[in-house]
C-alpha cells in the first residue's frame, strides 16, 4: 500500500457544546460558516484503499479489517482505486442503527465473524476525505474536502454511503430531533474552513441530554481503594420495570474528595447479597444480556466485576444522552440527591422515547 496519507492515522475528534451553534460566529481561513451533518452511533473507522487492498483501522488505530470482511469486498467494488476516508461503521435492523449488535463483530473466532457477516451485515458511511488518487486534502479546507468527496463518492446506495451535510442551522434543529428516531446520536458542525487536524478537536458535537430519577443499587471501589482508604469507584443505577429492580447503568467520574465522602455516606445502606434485588445474579453464568453487575462479559474478561450490594433505598438523578435498549449509552452524570423521591417510583416510564424516523430517510437524503 502507498497512499499520500498512510496509517496509522488518529481521526479528527470534537468538542461537545450545547445547542446548534451559529454559523456566522465561526470564521475559519477566511471562510465562514459551518456545515452540519448527522452524527452516527456506531465505530468510527478511516478506510485506507489502494487497488484491491483495503485497510480498516479504528479511533484508536487499531485494525478492523478482520472484523468486516463485508465492507472490505464493498469498498474494493464501490470506493475509488486508491482514497483515504473518515467515516463510521455502523449496524441497521429495520429502520434504525443497533449498536449492541455491532459489538457483537468484534469476535475472536473467524467463523463467528463470518456468520455475523451475512447475517447482521455492517455498512460504512464516509463524512471526511484524507486522500483522494495522489493527492493528500488533510491540509485543505471541509469546504473543499467535501466537494471533492461528493464527487468521488456521489450516488453511493449501499453499504458504502457518504453522509448528509447542511449549511442550515434550522435543518439542523431538524436532523437533531428527528435522526433520533432511527439511533443517530446528534449532530456534528464542522467549520467550513477548517483543515483535517489528526486527534485535534476541531468539530463541534451537540448531543442529547436528558435527566432520570434512578436508585442507587451498589457500587464498585475505585481501582486505587485500600482497606485504610476506601474510595468509590461507581454508582449502579437500578430503574423498576414490572415491579423488579433492573440494572441501568453506572454513575462515575468523581474527584478523590468526592468518592471518599460517597462510600461513607453509603456505608449504612450495604446489605448482604442474598436480601438485595440483584443477589440471584450471582448464580449466572458469563456474558448474560443485560450485562448485571457481578458477572462477567466478553469485553471484561479477567476483569473484577463484583460490587457492593446497598439497601435500594436512595434516589438520584443523574443527566445521561440517550439509552441502548434498557441501559443508558454511556456513563450517566450525578446532579444530586433526590430525597424528595420514592424508589419505586423510579421506572422506564420517566424516560423521553425519541420520535420515531427511519434510518432509509436519513441515508437517501429525504426522498
Amino acid at each position: 500500500m502507498d497512499l499520500p496519507v498512510m496509517p496509522p492515522v488518529r481521526p479528527m475528534l470534537a468538542k461537545a457544546v450545547k445547542g446548534v451553534p451559529d454559523p456566522a460566529k465561526h470564521t475559519v481561513a477566511e471562510v465562514t460558516g459551518l456545515s452540519f451533518e448527522p452524527k452516527w452511533d456506531g465505530f468510527r473507522c478511516l478506510v485506507f484503499k489502494d487497488g484491491d487492498e483495503v485497510e480498516l483501522t479504528s479511533r484508536n488505530t487499531k485494525p478492523l479489517t478482520r472484523y468486516f470482511p463485508e465492507l472490505v469486498a464493498a469498498a474494493r467494488d464501490q470506493l475509488p482505486e486508491r482514497c483515504v476516508l473518515d467515516g463510521e461503521i455502523f449496524v441497521a435492523i429495520g429502520p434504525r442503527l443497533q449498536f449492541e449488535v455491532l459489538q457483537e463483530r468484534i469476535h475472536p473466532a473467524e467463523s463467528r465473524i463470518t456468520m455475523l457477516s451475512e447475517k447482521t451485515p455492517a455498512s460504512f458511511v464516509a463524512f471526511d476525505l484524507l486522500a483522494l488518487g495522489d493527492t493528500s486534502y488533510v491540509d485543505r479546507p471541509f469546504v473543499e474536502r467535501r466537494a471533492v468527496l461528493e464527487s468521488a463518492l456521489g450516488g453511493l446506495g449501499g453499504p458504502c454511503y457518504l453522509t448528509r451535510t447542511t449549511e442550515d442551522p434550522a435543518l439542523a434543529e431538524e436532523w437533531f430531533t428527528q435522526f433520533e428516531g432511527a439511533g443517530l446520536d446528534g449532530v456534528i458542525a464542522k467549520p467550513l474552513g477548517a483543515p483535517y487536524v489528526e486527534n485535534g478537536r476541531t468539530m463541534m458535537k451537540i448531543k442529547h441530554e436528558r435527566t432520570a430519577d434512578v436508585v442507587v443499587a451498589g457500587y464498585r471501589e475505585h481501582k486505587t481503594s485500600t482497606p485504610e482508604a476506601p474510595l468509590l469507584g461507581s454508582l449502579l443505577l437500578g430503574l423498576y420495570a414490572d415491579g423488579e429492580l433492573q440494572h441501568v447503568g453506572v454513575s462515575a467520574s468523581f474527584t478523590a474528595a468526592r468518592r471518599a465522602e460517597l462510600i461513607e455516606e453509603l456505608r449504612p445502606l450495604v446489605c448482604d447479597i442474598a436480601d438485595h434485588p440483584w443477589g440471584a445474579w450471582q448464580e449466572w453464568a458469563i456474558a448474560n444480556p443485560d450485562r448485571a453487575p457481578g458477572t462477567q462479559s466478553r469485553w471484561s474478561a479477567g476483569k473484577d466485576l463484583s460490587f457492593t450490594p446497598l439497601r435500594p433505598e436512595r434516589v438520584l438523578e443523574v443527566k445521561y444522552d440517550a439509552m441502548e435498549g434498557r441501559r443508558f449509552r454511556h456513563t450517566a452524570h450525578f446532579k444530586r440527591w433526590r430525597p424528595d423521591r420514592e424508589p419505586a417510583s423510579c421506572g422506564y416510564d420517566q424516560l423521553e422515547q425519541p420520535v420515531s424516523y427511519d434510518l432509509a430517510s436519513v441515508l437517501s437524503g429525504g426522498e
